[in-house]
């Protein structure tokens, strides 16, 4: 694969893998408006696999501290932060991958891949964050993350398997209506895309591995290492923005690009 497009799809992923904004949406449109080559699977889970390693880095005491408690949370123990937190991300991640897992093996992931799906969702799903980052409480934390509430985001999270809605944006719609100020919102959110782009990974990396060999392993190691350092840039923008100002600008951003889709959509 050109260098120029393992470069474009890299910048793409780890830009709007933690942007309110669907990294895989703008994914599929890369190819269908563009007309380069679909980069294939393999490339996916190497960019997936880069913002993982992001949100690791840059959440890190987060995670430690997640990894400390997870075995408590797994005898069911939740009486350290860890362990709370490591229950929270369990519980927010089976809805996803239940979800998740019906959608590959029927058929419906390819179905929904769409520029229309894409241009409503952007469009939809954009307006409900408005909404509920505008009205929106801002009285919990982090620290007040329990299972209910991860359930309940877990569900919120389980429609960003749908291309377009983003699954930061909307797990952090999830989170402002439940009251989680925007940094802890966002906070959360990122979290829990780690067990969702492992999950994520292990269902098509066990599928695509057959399709590895020298070359497909260089470029996939370009794209990894090139998503995780524009995922940084992201991550750290974002957080230090959210000090100071709303998710407006991604919500206008989204309403502007599902309309300008839905206009070619329905154009053609």
């Amino acid at each position: 694969m050109p260098l120029f497009q393992l470069i474009l799809i890299a910048l793409i992923q780890g830009i709007t893998e933690f942007l309110p904004v669907s990294s895989s949406g703008h994914l599929i449109l890369l190819p269908g408006l563009t007309g380069l080559e679909d980069q294939g699977q393999v490339i996916d889970v190497a960019v997936h696999v880069g913002t993982l390693a992001a949100v690791v880095l840059f959440f890190w005491k987060d995670v430690r501290e997640g990894l400390i408690g997870l075995p408590r949370a797994l005898t069911g123990k939740t009486d350290t932060p860890g362990a709370q937190l490591a229950m929270g991300l369990i519980i927010a991640t089976i809805p996803t991958v239940l979800f998740g897992t019906f959608l590959h093996f029927s058929g419906l992931s390819d179905a929904l891949r769409s520029i229309t799906v894409i241009g409503w969702t952007m469009l939809g799903f954009g307006i409900v964050l408005y909404f509920a980052d505008k009205f929106g409480r801002t009285g919990k934390t982090v620290e007040d993350w329990r299972p209910k509430d991860a359930l309940i985001m877990g569900l919120w999270q389980m429609l960003a398997l749908i291309p377009g809605t983003s699954r930061s944006g909307i797990t952090i719609t999830g989170a402002r209506q439940l009251g989680y100020a925007r940094l802890d919102a966002a906070r959360i959110s990122m979290l829990m895309s780690i067990p969702t782009i492992i999950a994520s990974g292990v269902l098509l990396g066990a599928e695509v591995a057959i399709e590895a060999n020298a070359n497909v392993l260089r470029d996939a190691a370009i794209a990894a290492g090139l998503s995780m350092l524009a995922a940084l840039a992201a991550l750290a923008l974002m957080m230090r923005l959210l000090r100071s100002v709303s998710f407006t600008p991604y919500v206008i951003y989204r309403v502007i690009l599902g309309l300008v889709l839905l206009s070619i959509a329905y154009q053609g």
